[in-house]
């Protein structure tokens, strides 16, 4: 069911290998034009035009922008007990690791009376983007949310598509997820408009909506474009291509689990891509059966086998781990499994990952909900320079510099040497003057 491509008995450059591994992709070069007249409009029409393009696309036209209070309070009230539990046990999990990786403020003496202290600062003021699309992602809401809490954000606001189902509003699982967060201020707009108001806002409309200086959380390739052409004016954490998973196994790896991990990364879209890297043949042959045999019988069998057979999943066949650990390594999976029968050696060998999986026991379902990792990761081999949403996407470091009079004297000439090397002599003046003028004092 899977296409294989081997690379056994072959070496392939780096470069060989981005062309051959399996990789799906979005152009969003091409959804570019369609996108920006939607901005421009929301630049100049504000929440008129955000709520005219959400009756367009999302076919329902809420009464406000903004989502009533007692609407958010009505979705808590009616939420499932088990869902609501079980996003609170996340919202702990998620909340203990989040607040143990802030970075701490720190100061450098560089010599005797001169430091330089590095202080983290949180964003003012963050807007969040909650898919609404194929399934409902309560869990989208838990891992931008905790994180930017974390940091010390002030200032927070959720944005998930209006459904007809639900009157105009975001889905109830959404609205309730922000109630458990405490998050007061959720917009019922998706898509790219979504992207363009909480960028420039409509500080002017009656419902007094301000702009954010950052915006995070996945979204389809249009809401991806948005983000590239609102870059510069607000910050953003990536431009997310289709989700993706990973999976480096040996003989010792149980075919039925790997082939279940494939099939429910598959469910999340036709797009996502789905990729067994092994060094056994006959693993490989039990898991296209095992995958065969199971997809079918999924709520979303037709997406998930769009996506298995399309040309961005398959299996690679390796000659042996260090190979496939080079080709995983440079495939740079959002999530990527280890099953082998040493799983953790191997895990330390991976540099590039948005998330690693260690063993059969911890699947990549469990860090999409409950694991206490963050599951908005980077995509499309962005892991290779890039991270994960923690609380370092939400703070600014900051370097303050304090030297005394000895202390700037004892670096001054290396100063000014500096400056007249680059032909910036009034930068080593700057330095000169002020022992000039203590001397004249």
């Amino acid at each position: 069911m899977l296409n294989v491509i081997d690379l056994r008995g072959r070496t392939p450059s780096i470069g060989e290998l981005r062309r051959t591994l399996p990789r799906g992709g979005t152009d969003i070069d091409a959804v570019l034009p369609i996108v920006r007249p939607v901005v421009d409009a929301v630049i100049a029409n504000g929440v008129d035009a955000a709520l005219a393009y959400g009756e367009q696309f999302d076919h329902i036209r809420p009464h406000s922008v903004r989502v009533p209070a007692n609407v958010i309070s009505q979705a808590l009230a009616d939420l499932d007990p088990k869902v609501r539990e079980a996003l609170e046990e996340s919202i702990q999990r998620v909340r203990k690791v989040h607040a143990a990786g802030k970075p701490l403020d720190h100061t450098t003496e560089v010599t005797v009376g001169g430091t330089v202290v590095e202080k983290f600062i949180p964003v003012s003021r963050v807007g969040l983007y909650v898919p609404g699309g194929n399934a409902v992602y309560p869990s989208s809401v838990i891992m931008n949310v905790v994180p930017a809490q974390e940091a010390g954000v002030e200032s927070l606001v959720v944005v998930s598509p209006p459904q007809q189902d639900f009157g105009g509003w975001p889905h109830p699982t959404i609205l309730a997820a922000c109630a458990i967060l405490g998050v007061s201020e959720v917009w019922a707009v998706g898509g790219a408009q979504a992207i363009a108001l909480l960028a420039y806002g409509d500080e002017d409309s009656e419902e007094h909506l301000a702009p954010v200086d950052m915006i995070t959380g996945p979204g389809n390739i249009y809401v991806t474009a948005a983000k590239r052409l609102c870059r510069g004016v607000v910050g953003i954490d990536a431009e997310a291509g289709p989700t993706e998973i990973a999976i480096l196994a040996d003989s010792s790896a149980e075919p039925v689990h790997i082939a279940y991990d494939l099939i429910s990364q598959a469910e999340h879209d036709v797009m996502a891509a789905s990729v067994l890297v092994t060094d056994s043949a006959e693993l490989a042959r039990e898991v296209n059966i095992e995958v065969a045999k199971r997809y079918s019988i999924t709520r979303n069998s037709e997406r998930v086998k769009e996506a298995l057979t399309g040309q961005q999943s398959g299996i690679v066949l390796v000659d042996d781990l260090d190979a496939g650990i080079r080709v995983v390594n440079e495939y740079a999976a959002e999530h990527l499994e280890i099953h082998t029968a040493d799983a953790r050696g191997v895990a330390q060998q991976i540099r590039n990952a948005g998330a690693i999986f260690v063993g059969t026991f911890a699947p990549v379902p469990l860090g999409d909900y409950s694991a206490g990792s963050n599951h908005v990761l980077p995509t499309s081999g962005s892991a290779r320079y890039s991270s994960g949403l923690s609380t370092h996407t939400f703070l600014r470091s900051v370097h303050v510099v304090e030297y005394d009079e000895a202390a700037l004297k004892e670096i001054a000439d290396t100063v000014v040497v500096l400056a007249d090397a680059e032909q910036l002599p009034a930068h080593g003046e700057a330095i000169r003057a002020r022992f000039e003028t203590l001397e004249a004092n």
